[in-house]
């Protein structure tokens, strides 16, 4: 309480010092105008001064109606007087509004949050009594009387909290609470039912009262006690047929047997009747679960197996574009010939150079695997996509695992001398533009001074490019895509008289 009252007392000299520097100015007392009411009357209302005010407000409110009503019949020099000292009242209820909004801080809190989940209507006795409390609260801190208003407030919390509390009861369990009293009255025949209703219902509200951040258990805990409720109404209405007679306990047994019987012989377990009902449960409870772990086993292998004919999916497509590159290379090779017949040395020279570029693709294709690369030709240039040659997230450092796919692309580039070699490097569409087209143009420059130290490639003739995600060969949709897109492409331009 001591810090409290050293608290409150900085603020009242803070309150002091800004009326005296905030109102009007002694100079301005005789220029005072209705403007400078009223600026000052919407600063008050602007802090709801009527709440946290209330009589400072008043005073000042009830002087503002007087001075409005008689501003004809007063001399200019008494309404600047009245007109100042009304905005002093205004600027008074202004600070204590203030004053009262940092003091009473927790309570105002607590009372937003209990109208924030309808307490006033949900809890309308518990509320109406929170809302006395605080009013008297402030009340008493604008009489000056610190104690009452911390006494005063701390009940307020209490009561606000209550209404708060009884809201989201209401709100979560107020069905269930209407359906259990309705249906308990006309049900008494089963009460082992109903207390395992009513102890659901009390750990729904131990939920709610402890504040645990779950509603999804509690969602879970409130539909298992209107199903037991549910349920305590059937076994209501079976027990009344049978003192009825309408059902003897042997007809209601067997049923109950048949019913279970039918489930064992869809789980293929043939019933004994000298065990115990209990035995042949355990056994279904065994088989099903063992179903579900299967099943959930099943599951994993048809992803898997989806995931394998994703895969297959690209490379056909690739395969597709491939044959497509071919069948566009045999239609210009067609074109030459027919262009060309009238020089058959030219023609013989053309066909001679073109099957030996040929030999050289297919020496080179048989130096990969399919899982290491994809060998095809763009013009003149044979492209090794090298789907094999990987790094790690964010690095441009070539892996020890890389070194005998880079010594195969090694003999590829030997089978062309003194060829161009264009290393370029591709990414995925993850990440930034910037980052994805700095990585690329990094990891095409690690090949490239690998080859330059390691294979004693002249500098001259490799070249080392990014393009970042700018280039995909696959859709970045899927994780199978995506690994396609993260690639090196070796492109190698022939020097044809060498070749030659």
């Amino acid at each position: 309480m001591t810090a409290y009252l050293r608290k409150f007392t900085l603020v009242l000299i803070g309150i002091f010092f800004a009326l005296s520097s905030n109102g009007l100015t002694k100079d301005r007392l005789e220029h005072a105008s209705f403007g400078d009411v009223n600026n000052a009357k919407a600063s008050a209302e602007a802090v709801n001064a009527g709440l946290f005010a209330p009589k400072s407000f008043k005073r000042a409110l009830e002087k503002y109606e007087y001075a409005k009503n008689n501003m004809q019949q007063d001399s200019i020099q008494n309404s600047s007087t009245n007109f100042y000292n009304i905005v002093e009242h205004f600027n008074t209820a202004t600070q204590v509004a203030d004053l009262a909004k940092a003091t009473l801080s927790q309570s105002i809190k607590s009372r937003q949050e209990g109208a924030n989940m309808n307490a006033p209507s949900m809890s309308p006795k518990i509320w109406k009594k929170a809302q006395q409390k605080f009013m008297r609260s402030i009340q008493a801190l604008e009489s000056g009387n610190l104690k009452k208003t911390k006494r005063l407030e701390a009940e307020a919390i209490t009561l606000y909290r209550q209404a708060e509390l009884v809201a989201i009861k209401k709100k979560y369990l107020g069905e269930t609470w209407q359906f259990l009293g309705a249906t308990e009255k006309a049900n008494r025949s089963t009460p082992i039912t109903f207390a395992k209703a009513r102890k659901l219902i009390k750990e729904a509200e131990n939920i709610i009262e402890k504040k645990q951040d779950n509603e999804a258990l509690l969602k879970h805990t409130i539909n298992r006690a209107n199903f037991e409720i549910e349920h305590a109404q059937y076994l209501s209405k079976r027990i009344l047929q049978i003192k009825d007679k309408k059902i003897s306990l042997e007809r209601l047994l067997l049923n109950w047997e048949q019913n279970l019987w039918k489930i064992s012989e869809i789980a293929n377990i043939r019933p004994n009747v000298k065990e115990e009902t209990n035995d042949l449960t355990n056994k279904l409870v065994s088989h099903f679960k063992s179903t579900v772990t299967d099943m959930s086993k099943m599951k994993q292998e048809i992803q898997a197996l989806q995931l394998k004919v994703d895969t297959l999916s690209q490379e056909k497509i690739e395969n597709s574009l491939r044959i497509s590159d071919m069948n566009k290379e045999i239609r210009s090779l067609d074109n030459q010939l027919s262009d060309e017949l009238e020089n058959k040395s030219n023609l013989i020279q053309i066909l001679e150079s073109q099957a030996r570029v040929k030999e050289q693709f297919v020496q080179i294709e048989k130096l990969f695997l399919p899982q290491e690369a994809r060998i095809f030709r763009e013009s003149d240039a044979i492209i090794l996509r090298l789907f094999g040659l990987n790094f790690d997230s964010g690095t441009a450092k070539i892996k020890l695992s890389s070194i005998d796919l880079l010594n195969k692309v090694k003999k590829a580039i030997d089978i062309f001398p003194q060829s161009e070699v264009i290393i370029n490097g591709h990414t995925d569409s993850q990440g930034s533009i910037k980052n994805n087209q700095d990585i690329s143009q990094e990891r095409a420059e690690a090949i490239r001074e690998y080859m330059i130290e390691k294979m004693q490639i002249p500098r001259h003739q490799l070249i080392a490019l990014g393009y970042g995600e700018t280039k995909p060969v696959s859709s970045n949709e899927t994780e199978a895509g995506r690994s396609r897109n993260r690639r090196i492409d070796i492109l190698i331009r022939p020097n044809i008289n060498m070749s030659d």
